[in-house]
């Protein structure tokens, strides 16, 4: 029985020690630490489970973090949402793979051309793709004018924070002016669903920093 016990008394602190570490590696894996690898401050919130999330008064958005990625039709071009500071941006997460991305994408485009004299810019991004051709026959078939990003892995969307539901696909953000997240809908869109948020968005006096 001695040397029972004496073995479990040398066993013991190292058991401590691979304890120790493991928690360590799920800290550094999951929670705050990931979530806080984005760089932003938006919080994505569904209250019951809801497809279209608008969050509001302004001041209470949260920002993106940085979120840049290469150009789905240009080699060798980057796109950048700090391109376009000062304008409303609408980010749309799309496949090819995905008949409610296709059956969307007209009325994406009319949104798209009735306000973007009001200072909007859209911008895509393919998911899932591997095959970049297939993701460029798609923007070219369907006439799509605005840019995407092209990420198959999905490593830009660490920007949307750790909680945005990436499963999700069509899924359509609505940035103001200082990008901050305006609106979420987590479904395909018609033209008459996104494009009176836009405008109301694009309306909203720009907060003058003090």
């Amino acid at each position: 029985m001695r040397t029972v016990s004496r073995a479990r008394r040398r066993l013991w602190p190292a058991l401590i020690v691979t304890l120790v570490a493991l928690l360590g590696a799920s800290a550094c894996a999951t929670g705050t630490d990931a979530v806080a690898q984005g760089g932003g401050s938006f919080d994505f919130v569904a209250p019951g489970g809801q497809t279209d999330i608008f969050y509001d008064p302004p001041s209470e958005r949260g920002t993106l973090g940085p979120l840049s990625g290469p150009d789905l039709m240009t080699d060798g071009v980057t796109v950048d949402l700090a391109d376009y500071a000062g304008q409303v941006v609408v980010i749309n997460l799309w496949g090819q793979w995905c008949a409610p991305c296709r059956s969307e994408t007209d009325d994406l485009g009319r949104a798209f051309d009735a306000t973007r004299d009001l200072g909007v810019q859209f911008l895509g991004i393919n998911v899932r793709d591997p095959q970049r051709d297939k993701a460029q026959d798609f923007v070219i078939d369907n006439q799509v004018t605005y840019p995407s990003i092209y990420d198959p892995p999905m490593r830009t969307l660490t920007a949307l924070g750790g909680n945005f539901p990436t499963s999700v696909i069509p899924s359509t953000l609505v940035l103001d002016r200082q990008h901050r997240v305006a609106a979420v809908f987590l479904r395909a869109l018609l033209t008459e669903d996104l494009q009176p948020v836009i405008e109301r968005v694009a309306a909203e006096p720009v907060a003058v920093e003090q």
